[in-house]
């Protein structure tokens, strides 16, 4: 078993940053990959970034390449989603997840780790 939990979520003004974190617990060890989806009411979950447990590299999904930084500490049980330049859009609720996969997917089925959600909300 593999909890998460994530924190960082809030209400910003657009054009703002927020920094999200999720925290890895349980057999982490069995994590190869990590990722950020968001949804939004009435809307299919959709993956934002992805990247290895073991390494740097990552995935963006297109509508927040450039603007969303997906990173990870050196003890490799947190990762963090640095959201700049955020917009209306963007507005969902966030969740992490995990995965034994060896691919550095996007798609929400080949995730069986999922955090409880962490609110962003991008209104002025």
């Amino acid at each position: 078993q593999v909890q998460l939990v994530e924190s960082g979520g809030g209400s910003v003004q657009p054009g703002g940053s927020l920094k999200l974190s999720c925290t890895a617990s349980g057999y982490t060890d069995k994590i190869n990959v990590m990722a950020w989806f968001r949804q939004v009411p009435g809307k299919e979950r959709e993956g934002v970034a992805a990247m290895f447990r073991r390494d740097v590299s990552a995935a963006y999904a297109a509508p927040v390449k450039g603007r969303f930084t997906i990173s990870r500490d050196n003890t490799k049980t947190t990762v963090y989603l640095q959201m700049n330049a955020l917009v209306p859009e963007d507005t969902a609720v966030y969740y992490c997840a995990a995965a034994k996969s060896p691919f550095l997917s996007l798609e929400q089925a080949d995730y069986n780790n999922w955090g409880q959600g962490t609110q962003v909300t991008v209104s002025s």
